[in-house]
């Protein structure tokens, strides 16, 4: 499969629009806390730059460093070795959610 093909295949999966956003984050992963920082990030996904990323499936918290922190719980979905992970993103507390739906409004009504 060529690349393109790639890249028009992993475009039809996603179905909310991608803003690029850089903020630095947390991942709490079992005992362990990892640093990384976002690339980009839509309503059910972001890309996290982290020199050692974790493997596709490992599951883990994420608290993106925004003046008040919005805490996500996040599933790895593919890996690129040295660069990061692409992780879709679900966001279980309510206070939590509205803050992740303002900012991602807020992403969205700027790129316009």
């Amino acid at each position: 499969m060529g690349s393109r093909e790639q890249s028009a295949r992993r475009f039809e999966r996603r179905w909310a629009p991608r803003y690029d956003f850089r903020t630095d984050l947390e991942i709490e992963w079992g005992s362990a806390v990892l640093r990384g920082s976002t690339r980009d990030i839509s309503a059910n996904g972001m890309f996290i730059e982290s020199a050692d990323p974790l493997w596709v499936g490992a599951g883990f918290t994420a608290r993106l460093g925004l003046e008040n922190p919005v805490q996500v719980d996040c599933f790895v979905r593919r890996v690129e070795p040295g660069k990061g992970m692409g992780v879709t993103v679900t966001v279980p507390q309510e206070n939590h959610q509205k803050r992740f739906s303002e900012l991602i409004s807020s992403l969205s009504s700027s790129r316009r």
